[in-house]
């Protein structure tokens, strides 16, 4: 009996499912995600509880539901849920417990919470303080704490913090503070290891200072402190031999609009609507991934989940990887039958956008959506493609492709072009018109032999909704 996998794409989570922030870990053959939960259509960042999903290590396309692993009112200072879970992080203990460690949006402190399974349900434990029970966060002196990301090495814990908005002096870069063998008692005090913006003049850091989502990982005896920039678009990282101290600046590993690659495109165009990003690396068996997050619904407020392979050289560099359709599947997409527009990594207009939230996207810009209430199983969609919106999809194998069909609603009368490339010449067109019910279109499109992109432009009046194309060969007879 032949198993044939899945493909795998981008989000890699169900495209109703909203789990930015993700920090991944292989715990018993198996990855984790542990990320924020935002609601779809919501008002603000990360309103739902934690939920973790789960993959064989040897197939990222197979991820499961675990559940949801902690409620917002588990913790004492949240009876009536009114503080939000913001991006959490979990490690192991020494005691092989795994402590999952959170800020409330609205307390400068960091909570505890902890279970003997790393799928959940986990239980409060208690909050970070120093040996005279005094909090984090709450002592003279100490700045908020923000996005906790946990490393545990023998009986101490590395406890990474920090939230720094540009032009704040009262806000002084990543801060780490070293945690006892309980996972609670400070045993080495707050020392700051990255720049924030004002205080970075000679540091390495100008133009990359410290934002967010301080995520720390060891690679041989190199650490690895992950992060947000001020740009906020991306996720760049720092090195060090030690854990607190010494960290140089060393590049960009992925940014939510593909800005700085120069490979397909003039390096400051952005290729989607960017905002703030999360994320961390992971080693899953022989490779390495980045775990990142995207925009969606013309908004802040409903993020997805993302990954990508990655290259960690001999030296210990990583450079910068592009946004892809395909990221779970690690290599291209087979190229041949129906795809969901939500896979979409680049979306575009002739009036760019370095971000999501522009004042005029909704009326202006294109929009990954769905039908329904948050968490109803409603596939996602592109909408609101007005003239020159364009949709980019990578990579697909293609072999063989002669008829390529789309599938349209909305009030709108006009063309889709097709391309290879995001500014090449159109291959084809498929004419769509004015309908409130998807309805399929095609054309005879011939898409050239070999790894492709593939890019969908709304040329015509009216704003479409893309919710799929399909790919037909003639060499494979195949639908």
């Amino acid at each position: 009996m032949i198993i044939i996998k899945k493909e795998g794409f981008n989000p890699y989570l169900p495209s109703w499912e909203y789990v930015p922030d993700a920090e991944p870990y292989v715990f018993n053959d198996r990855v984790y995600i542990y990320g924020s939960h935002d609601k779809f259509n919501g008002h603000a960042y990360c309103l739902n509880d934690y939920v973790t999903w789960s993959a064989p290590v040897d197939d990222l396309t197979d991820w499961k539901y675990e559940g949801v692993i902690y409620n917002k009112t588990d913790d004492p200072l949240n009876p009536d849920g009114s503080m939000c879970l913001y991006a959490p992080d979990v490690t192991q203990g020494p005691d092989g417990r795994y402590y999952l460690y959170y800020v409330l949006d609205k307390v400068p402190v960091v909570s505890v919470a902890v279970c003997s399974t790393p799928a959940g349900k986990f239980e409060f434990y208690g909050y970070v303080k120093d040996k005279n029970g005094h909090l984090l966060g709450e002592r003279e002196g100490d700045e908020p704490q923000f996005d906790p990301g946990v490393l545990t090495e023998g009986n101490q814990t590395y406890l990474y913090t920090g939230f720094c908005s540009k032009g704040d002096l009262s806000r002084r870069g990543a801060m780490a503070t070293v945690l006892g063998e309980d996972m609670l008692t400070i045993v080495e005090d707050t020392v700051f290891v990255l720049p924030s913006e004002p205080y970075s003049e000679g540091t390495g850091f100008e133009g990359y200072e410290f934002f967010e989502a301080p995520s720390i990982r060891k690679i041989d005896h190199t650490y690895y402190l992950i992060y947000s920039s001020i740009a906020m678009h991306e996720l760049c990282y720092a090195t060090s031999s030690h854990p607190t101290k010494g960290f140089e600046y060393q590049g960009v590993i992925i940014s939510n609009n593909d800005l700085h690659i120069d490979s397909y495109k003039p390096a400051e165009k952005p290729m989607y609507y960017g905002g703030n990003n999360h994320g961390s690396i992971i080693q899953i068996q022989e490779d390495w991934f980045i775990f990142y997050h995207r925009h969606t619904n013309g908004s802040n407020f409903s993020r997805q989940g993302c990954l990508e392979k990655i290259t960690v050289q001999k030296d210990g560099s990583i450079a910068q990887v592009e946004m892809t359709s395909n990221g779970p599947n690690q290599s291209p997409l087979k190229g041949i039958g129906e795809y969901p527009a939500s896979i979409a990594c680049h979306l575009f207009h002739e009036d760019e956008s370095l971000y999501t939230g522009d004042l005029w996207m909704d009326s202006h810009f294109p929009k990954i959506t769905q039908d329904g209430k948050d968490g109803d199983p409603e596939p996602g969609y592109i909408m609101n493609m007005t003239h020159t919106s364009t949709a980019g999809f990578k990579y697909f194998d293609c072999q063989g492709i002669n008829k390529v069909k789309i599938k349209v609603r909305g009030y709108c009368d006009g063309v889709f072009e097709v391309r290879t490339a995001w500014d090449g010449k159109s291959i084809g067109e498929i004419k769509v018109g004015f309908t409130n019910v998807w309805t399929e279109y095609e054309n005879e499109i011939s898409i050239p032999d070999g790894v492709q992109s593939l890019y969908f432009t709304f040329k015509g009046n009216g704003r479409a909704s893309l919710a799929s194309f399909s790919l037909e060969s003639r060499v494979l007879n195949l639908k």
